[in-house]
C-alpha cells in the first residue's frame, strides 16, 4: 500500500509552547490509522495543519502526493468529523446535507444516491426534516458523520467520533465505516478515548508532548509495552501455595485466581508446568490502555 499521509519533522510552535515537536508518521492507503494522546498532547494541532486551519511552522506534511502548502487540492479529498458540529443549527438535517453536497459539486443525481445510502445504514429518515437544533446529541454526530463523507473523501478524519454516544449507534458507524473501508478503499485517521476502538486500528501513534512517544500495530505495542493475565476459574489450592512461594504477582478473587506475566509465552509455561493444578481458564492479553499508561504515565480516560 501506498502512503496517502506522510508527515516528516512537522513542527508548530507557539511562543515558546511546542505543540507539534518534530513529528514523523505515515499513513498508508486505506488503513485505519489511531492518533492517540492526552488533550494538548498536539493531536488537534496536527491535524489542524492538516486541514489547513493551521500552517506548519516547519517539515514536510503530503497528502495524496500534494503538499500542505496546496491545500486547495487537498481539502476535496478530506473528509473530517470535528468534536463539534459545524452544521446549521436553525436548518434541516436534509437541507444541511444539500448544501454540503452542493459545494463538493454532487448532482442532484449523486446526492440522493448518496443520502439515500447513508440513510439506511445509520437511520436517518425519521430526522431527515428536523431542524439539527431539535436533535440528540448522538443524532447530530451521525449527520456530522454524512456531511463528511457526502462527497466520497479518499480520507476520512475523525476527531472524538464516538465520544457520548449509545453502543447502538456505535455500533451503527463502526458498521458504515469498515463497509466503506472496504468498498470505497477509505482511508481513516482516529483520534479517540475509547481504547477498544484504538485496538482494531491497523496502526497506532501514540504522541506526547508534541512528540511521537511510540508507534506500531495494536499487538505490537502490547507485546511491548502491556502484561498478560492469567485468570484461572478452578484450581487445586496447593497453587495458592506455589505462588507465594515463587513470589508471583497475583490476584485471589472470588471466583477466580489472577496472575501477571510479562508475556503470553511466560502464561503459557505456567499452564504447562501446572497443568494438574488448574483445570478452567483464560489467557487474557494485555490492553491498549496498559500500553497507554505505560507510555505516558497516565490513563487516557483520566484526560477526557
Amino acid at each position: 500500500m501506498e502512503n496517502i499521509i506522510e508527515i516528516k519533522n512537522l513542527k508548530k510552535y507557539f511562543g515558546n509552547v511546542k505543540a507539534v515537536d518534530d513529528i514523523s508518521f505515515s499513513v498508508k492507503t486505506g488503513q485505519l490509522f489511531a492518533f492517540l494522546g492526552l488533550n494538548g498532547a498536539g493531536k488537534s494541532t496536527t491535524i489542524n495543519i492538516l486541514v489547513g486551519v493551521l500552517k506548519k511552522d516547519d517539515g514536510e506534511c503530503v497528502i495524496n502526493g500534494n503538499p500542505i502548502d496546496q491545500i486547495q487540492k487537498i481539502l476535496p479529498d478530506i473528509g473530517i468529523v470535528f468534536q463539534s458540529s459545524i452544521l446549521d443549527k436553525k436548518l434541516t438535517v436534509y437541507t444541511n446535507l444539500k448544501y454540503r453536497a452542493l459545494m463538493y459539486g454532487l448532482t442532484k443525481t449523486e446526492f440522493s444516491e448518496r443520502l439515500k445510502y447513508f440513510c439506511e445504514k445509520l437511520e436517518l429518515n425519521d430526522i431527515l426534516k428536523k431542524p439539527l437544533e431539535k436533535l440528540s446529541g448522538g443524532q447530530k454526530r451521525k449527520v456530522d458523520i454524512v456531511r463528511a463523507l457526502i462527497h466520497k473523501p479518499k480520507i476520512l478524519i475523525l476527531d472524538e467520533p464516538t465520544t457520548g454516544l449509545d453502543p447502538k449507534t456505535r455500533k451503527l458507524v463502526w458498521s458504515l465505516i469498515t463497509e466503506l473501508r472496504k468498498n470505497e478503499n477509505l482511508t481513516v485517521l482516529l483520534t479517540t478515548h475509547y481504547m477498544e476502538e484504538a485496538s482494531i486500528a491497523d496502526y497506532v501513534v501514540i504522541i506526547d508532548h508534541g512528540k511521537v512517544a511510540t508507534c506500531g500495530t495494536p499487538i505490537y505495542l502490547k507485546n511491548k509495552y502491556a502484561n498478560d493475565y492469567l485468570r484461572i476459574y478452578k484450581y487445586n489450592n496447593k497453587i495458592i501455595n506455589l505462588l507465594s512461594k515463587s513470589n508471583m504477582d497475583f490476584s485471589k478473587y472470588k471466583k477466580y485466581l489472577e496472575i501477571k506475566f510479562k508475556n503470553t509465552k511466560c502464561a503459557m509455561d505456567f499452564i504447562v508446568n501446572n497443568k494438574n493444578l488448574i483445570e478452567d481458564f483464560e489467557v487474557i492479553k494485555g490492553s491498549m490502555d496498559d500500553v497507554f499508561l505505560a507510555v505516558t504515565g497516565k490513563e487516557l480516560k483520566e484526560n477526557i
